[in-house]
């Protein structure tokens, strides 16, 4: 499969510097996983961003796509962080050093920093509602009907996802097990409660009820 097969889908990848360097700067630093996986990110949300006749900047979100799991790595293990603050953080210093406006940067760093908070980008800008839903398309397969069994098909040809679910649970639990005080509140939660034995999640009734004030 070529990205001229990939295009009968109406999927272009931004063919500017700033997506080719964004391009080379993950295939240097992230797994063959997670760069199939944000490719794939970007193919899906263009094709929801198509269907809810939504108008995006297809450079941004594609800038958010491939950066949006870069703070799984190793290298941010002992961040404190979440990770998709320091994915959001990383795309932002990219974008500063290339110059982009200061509007487009907020728009990638709160589209990666959101990714993972459903219920909230949906109403957001496109870039950052389109983000989310190719995450959600291609981790969860939310929306899985909404694009056709030839369009997913031409894109996971370009960009396989073998043993993707098995996989990227265990990039999860890699990326935040050094620090579990990050899942309070999130989804994330339910990976260390999964793979991490003795992992205890946060109760957020508990943490009220437990609070220093009096009453």
């Amino acid at each position: 499969m070529t990205t001229e097969a990939l295009e009968q889908t109406g999927v272009r990848f931004p063919d500017t510097a700033l997506a080719r360097e964004a391009t080379e700067l993950v295939r240097d630093t992230a797994t063959e996983l997670i760069y199939h996986h944000s490719r794939r990110v970007y193919c899906f949300g263009s094709l929801q961003g198509r269907r809810r006749d939504l108008s995006f900047d297809p450079e941004l979100l594609y800038v958010a796509a491939m950066f949006h799991d870069l703070g799984l790595g190793e290298r941010f293990h002992d961040s404190g962080r979440r990770f998709e603050v320091d994915s959001a953080d990383e795309a932002r210093r990219f974008l500063h050093a290339h110059g982009v406006p200061e509007d487009s940067v907020r728009r990638v760093w709160t589209a990666i920093a959101l990714h993972t908070t459903p219920g909230i980008p949906e109403h957001m800008e496109p870039e950052v509602a389109l983000t989310t839903a190719g995450v959600e398309y291609d981790v969860l397969g939310i929306g899985y009907r909404d694009i056709s069994d030839a369009d997913r098909a031409a894109i996971v040809a370009l960009h396989p996802r073998p043993d993707f679910k098995r996989r990227i649970l265990a990039a999860f639990t890699e990326g935040i097990r050094p620090k579990p005080e990050t899942t309070f509140g999130n989804v994330k939660a339910d990976v260390l409660a999964a793979y991490v034995p003795g992992f205890e999640r946060g109760d957020f009734v508990t943490t009220i009820l437990d609070s220093p004030w009096p009453e």
